[in-house]
């Protein structure tokens, strides 16, 4: 018998049960901070209809992250998980940040160690991250763990990414916007292959939008995972 193939974590589907009000917050915290301008919230939000697989829906984002969520443990490494690259240039990043998030090993990683790599993407102006959006991804210890029972384990290719036609609007209306917090909205699209014991795997079209910071004269980092927007 083929082993359960146990939910893999999925940030295209991140927000998928959300209300709008909801969605509407996560966004304003990130991303309207840097526009100043309410009709690109409504219009991220509005394009948030995200892809679930039929057979394995992601975990729902917790609303309180719990302790290894807030703080990943500094000693327990990042097994698999890449360290972020320097790299300056907001598309590049965000699309090494899609393949990043989509990809984990529970063969050689832990569920602490997948948090602590995915932290070490991050802004650390605490005025513009989200890590709550980002950690909300990964599975909740009793998941991580029947996974790693199966070795499941995922790797992904990036086809391409762009800057969503809402974002280039609001830029175009008030290109001085962006000097606040020079936080760029990217959309990412690609691929991700999951395989498991004895054989099992399988592979699913990935969607993803994510506001990066990028800074003059400064390696860029992941501020928050928005809703999908594929425009």
């Amino acid at each position: 018998m083929m082993p359960k193939r146990f939910p893999s974590f999925s940030l295209s589907s991140y927000g998928a049960g959300w209300s709008a009000n909801r969605r509407i917050a996560i966004v304003a915290s990130v991303v309207a901070v840097l526009l100043a301008i309410a009709g690109i919230v409504a219009l991220l939000t509005g394009g948030g209809n995200s892809r679930q697989a039929p057979d394995a829906a992601a975990p729902a984002p917790a609303d309180s992250p719990s302790s290894s969520e807030a703080a990943p443990k500094p000693s327990s490494g990042s097994g698999s998980v890449p360290k972020p690259p320097q790299i300056a240039e907001p598309v590049a990043y965000a699309k090494a940040a899609a393949q990043m998030l989509w990809s984990y090993d529970t063969r050689d990683t832990s569920r602490d160690q997948q948090l602590a790599g995915m932290r070490a993407w991050m802004t650390t102006e605490t005025k513009y991250t989200d890590w709550a959006s980002v950690s909300g991804q990964v599975p909740d210890p009793v998941l991580w763990s029947r996974m790693a029972d199966q070795d499941q384990h995922a790797t992904a290719s990036v086809t391409e990414g762009h800057y969503p036609s809402a974002f280039k609007a609001a830029l175009a209306d008030d290109p001085s916007a962006i000097t606040q917090a020079y936080i760029y909205v990217v959309t990412v699209n690609g691929k991700q292959q999951i395989a498991w014991r004895k054989g099992g795997g399988g592979a699913e079209e990935r969607a993803v939008t994510l506001a990066v910071q990028c800074r003059p004269n400064h390696d860029c980092t992941l501020a928050a995972i928005a809703p999908s927007v594929t425009q």
